[in-house]
């Protein structure tokens, strides 16, 4: 018998790990009526599910639960998704959850989620598609139902940044079955009609029933293909609608839309005074530092007494003149000197000398030079030049060696 006890902390050990290989288990919805819902200071809310004939108990801790989108209140229907666990120190057995949705809303998500997923397929979300906002529009075209306080909001925050923007209301409804055709045909009809340079879209805030409008496919995709630059205003900041992803750019809210969009005049101006005082505080600068430049100038001897730069110059000039003048004089003599050395190795080798020292030279009487006893005859006639002149004789015998 005693083979088989076991410590309460070992079955609850055991049913919990029981529990955790169950894979139904690990992300399972459950429907079902809010009982005993609490916050606690740390942030974990508790609370019960029930039905007809059954409790469940039910944790959500605080990280879960600062992204709830509605505050639950006892006797809500909702569906609470999450895993199915044992906690060992109670033994009982609750829902950890990870989400909370109103009934109604699960189909909503799933139906969110899908056109989410194929619509970022096509690229409609992507990020080098979207279009810069204007700088300083001047008409502004507003989407959304005239009498919510969004429009107010927008007009407000508008004429505060810009008092002379010019701001187009297309009225449409913002929730309910016609308002997507309805805000899909305001945002066509702008860009027809060329009356606007950028658009603000939007609401104020609701459960995702409310926002729907702004998750249909429809209102996306025209959202998505509007030429104009579009600003999606749809809800608070925990709020996001498939056409804030659409947009070229997504505001939190209303008021931060009209801030995005519409240039704040009054930084404008404060700015054009500050780059003005800005200028001129340069320019100042620049001609107080250029009347110190030309004082300093007018009082510098080059312009008292210009001579004194010539006068460096002129002495440079003449040291230039005077060795131009001693190198010229050196190449000559030395030109001089090869030139008479050549004379002398010419003289040396001049006829002339030759002659000088006793030889002649003897030539025909067309002065070519005889150089052998074969060139001549009998009674030909030779000039023979001597030192000091020629003589002509006449051949009267030939004789060879």
């Amino acid at each position: 018998m005693t083979e088989n006890v076991y410590s309460v902390s070992e079955i609850n050990s055991f049913l919990k790990r029981l529990l955790d290989k169950e894979d139904t288990l690990r992300n399972v919805q459950v429907v079902g009526e809010i009982s005993n819902f609490k916050r606690y200071p740390s942030g974990h809310a508790y609370f019960t599910l029930k039905d007809a004939d059954a409790v469940l108990k039910c944790v959500m801790f605080r990280s879960r639960a600062l992204g709830l989108r509605f505050e639950p209140r006892n006797g809500d229907t909702v569906i609470a998704v999450g895993r199915i666990a044992v906690y060992e120190r109670d033994g009982v057995y609750q829902l950890y959850t990870d989400l909370l949705l109103q009934q109604g809303v699960g189909d909503l998500m799933q139906a969110y989620e899908m056109l989410k997923s194929k619509l970022l397929q096509e690229g409609l979300f992507d990020q080098e598609r979207k279009q810069p906002l204007p700088v300083n529009p001047q008409r502004v075209g507003i989407i959304t139902s005239p009498a919510g306080a969004a429009v107010r909001d927008i007009i407000t925050v508008s004429r505060r940044r810009n008092p002379g923007v010019k701001l187009l209301l297309y009225p449409v409804q913002v929730q309910g079955e016609n308002a997507s055709a309805e805000i899909a045909a305001a945002i066509r009809f702008f860009n027809e009609k060329k009356l606007a340079n950028v658009l603000i879209v939007g609401r104020g805030g609701g459960s995702i029933e409310d926002l729907w409008a702004f998750n249909e496919e429809r209102t996306v995709r025209a959202v998505a293909g509007s030429c104009i630059p579009v600003v999606s205003a749809v809800g608070h900041e925990t709020d996001f609608t498939l056409c804030d992803f659409a947009a070229d750019q997504r505001a939190a809210t209303p008021s931060q839309a009209a801030e995005m969009a519409v240039a704040d005049i009054v930084s404008y101006r404060q700015r054009v005074r500050f780059l003005l005082e800005r200028c001129r505080s340069l320019m100042a600068a620049r001609l107080a530092g250029a009347q110190r430049t030309l004082e300093a100038l007018a009082s510098s001897w080059a312009l008292r007494d210009p001579q004194r730069l010539l006068a460096d110059k002129a002495l440079r000039a003449d040291g230039a003149y005077a060795r131009l003048v001693q190198n010229m004089q050196r190449r000559a003599q030395q030109a001089q000197h090869a030139l008479a050395l050549q004379a002398a190795r010419l003289d040396s080798m001049s006829p002339l000398a030759v002659l000088g020292r006793g030889y002649s030279v003897t030539q025909s009487r067309d002065y070519k030079l005889i150089g052998s006893v074969e060139q001549v005859q009998w009674g030909d006639e030779l000039v023979t030049t001597v030192r000091d002149g020629q003589i002509i004789s006449v051949v009267q015998q030939v004789e060879g060696r």
